[in-house]
């Protein structure tokens, strides 16, 4: 096949393991080609930045930053660009605002081996591929985002239930900055930044830095 015709992949994956398993599932095909792989969100913008290629499979939740960040971007500035979610089984918060980023495929982390080559195919081809269980996460969070959207419109603002200080980091984890920058910008130590952090999830109720900054958004804390 032509080098042309390759469908030319970067992965961003900050799991060595499941970059791993990335790689071997497209290891001697002769249509898709991996042009690079990044690790974090700093490394992914180098490489989005440096090489052409027709598709970004991204984590969501990267070391230093958010993939809805980097799905956003890479939207707006590549609109040619085919974007795919690497998710896990539970992400439903995350599948609507990928969605709503500009990602057009997912596949589920444990079906790496069985279904990213056709996945790849298919979104090349101008398909949407969408493991089962991601579509059922799918229509889930839609009706749980449908469900928020009417009650914002009739009931009265929720008061705050974090800190001036928590509100504050919380600001600069949706904008993807990682734990050592946070704590440059505050002057505080990335000891301090990871105690406040897990505040933040205690009070909202949630396990990840993109659970949070949904949460957080849903409930008018953050813009």
């Amino acid at each position: 096949m032509a080098e042309n015709q390759q469908i030319k992949v970067i992965f961003v994956e900050n799991d060595p393991n499941v970059r791993l398993r990335l790689q071997r599932a497209i290891s001697g095909l002769a249509d898709i080609h991996e042009i690079g792989s990044a690790a974090t969100y700093r490394e992914a913008d180098a490489l989005v930045s440096q090489f052409k290629f027709q598709m970004l499979i991204v984590d969501l939740d990267l070391p230093d930053g958010f993939g809805l960040d980097l799905i956003r971007r890479t939207a707006a500035n590549m609109p040619e660009v085919d974007i795919m979610v690497l998710a896990n089984a539970n992400e439903d918060p995350h599948v609507v605002s990928a969605i709503e980023s500009g990602a057009t495929g997912y596949v589920l982390k444990t079906e790496i081996e069985n279904s990213l080559v056709s996945a790849i195919r298919l979104l090349a081809a101008g398909g949407s591929p969408v493991s089962p269980e991601v579509a059922k996460s799918v229509l889930r969070a839609l009706r749980t985002y449908t469900t928020h959207t009417i009650e914002k419109t009739t009931a009265p603002i929720q008061p705050n239930p974090l800190s001036e200080r928590e509100t504050e980091i919380l600001q600069l984890l949706a904008k993807g900055m990682s734990f050592n920058e946070i704590g440059d910008i505050l002057t505080i130590s990335p000891h301090t930044v990871t105690a406040h952090i897990k505040k933040i999830y205690r009070k909202l109720q949630v396990h990840s830095r993109g659970e949070a900054v949904y949460e957080a958004a849903q409930m008018g804390l953050i813009s």
